[in-house]
């Protein structure tokens, strides 16, 4: 498994490194070496912290995000999100080429203080729930968790990938790429719903715990 996660987290870094660097047209741009140093430390203590408490899930979100009885709008939608987010990438790194941008400093600093939040967000949605799975589905023995972050939202992964997009798009500094981070993030709420209707009909108490947490992803607001 270890293995697996070193060849995953290496092909990742690869396409995404390719996607900026490749677009930008030169190596010469320290936010794009600095998002990826920082996405690779935070990445490999998520999975290595799963690796020694949860590493049933960690082989889960290892498996293959296209699924043989997945459903057919999830593969979809996983198609559509990888495309979008290496596009995304492009985005940005074009931003940065032709200089669309003007993002002050201060602001880059927030998105990697937003890209820290991200995964700290992902970690405490990993510690209190084991069925966090890549893909829709319930799994045998899952239960509705209704603790920690999911005391706020019923769907704090995705408020953790909400910020990841903020604060990639920041910490690059491209507006652009915040833009194209909200188109991603309403995909990403599109599945929320998509995700919530499989939990009301599979996955007993889901109804009761959706009628006392309100919102799906972002507190007081939806």
């Amino acid at each position: 498994m270890i293995t697996k996660l070193v060849f995953e987290e290496t092909v990742l870094m690869v396409v995404m490194a390719a996607a900026l660097f490749a677009s930008a047209g030169t190596f010469d741009w320290p936010a794009a070496w600095l998002f990826l140093g920082e996405f690779a430390v935070l990445s490999l203590a998520v999975a290595a912290w799963m690796a020694r408490y949860d590493p049933a899930l960690l082989a889960e979100r290892l498996s293959s995000p296209i699924q043989a009885n997945q459903k057919a709008w999830d593969r979809l939608f996983i198609i559509c999100v990888g495309l979008g987010f290496v596009g995304w990438l492009v985005l940005m790194g074009l931003d940065a080429r032709f200089q669309w941008s003007r993002v002050p400093t201060w602001a880059q600093v927030a998105g990697a203080a937003g890209l820290a939040a991200a995964f700290a967000v992902a970690w405490a949605t990993f510690r209190e729930n084991g069925y966090a799975a890549a893909v829709v589905k319930v799994q045998a023995g899952q239960t509705v968790i209704d603790t920690g972050p999911y005391r706020l939202v019923r769907h704090p992964l995705y408020f953790g990938v909400m910020l990841f997009f903020a604060g990639t798009a920041l910490m690059l500094g491209s507006w652009w790429g915040l833009a194209g981070g909200l188109l991603l993030t309403l995909l990403v709420a599109v599945r929320a719903v998509g995700e919530e209707q499989v939990l009301r009909r599979e996955l007993a108490g889901y109804e009761d715990y959706a009628a006392r947490v309100r919102y799906r992803l972002v507190p007081g607001v939806w």
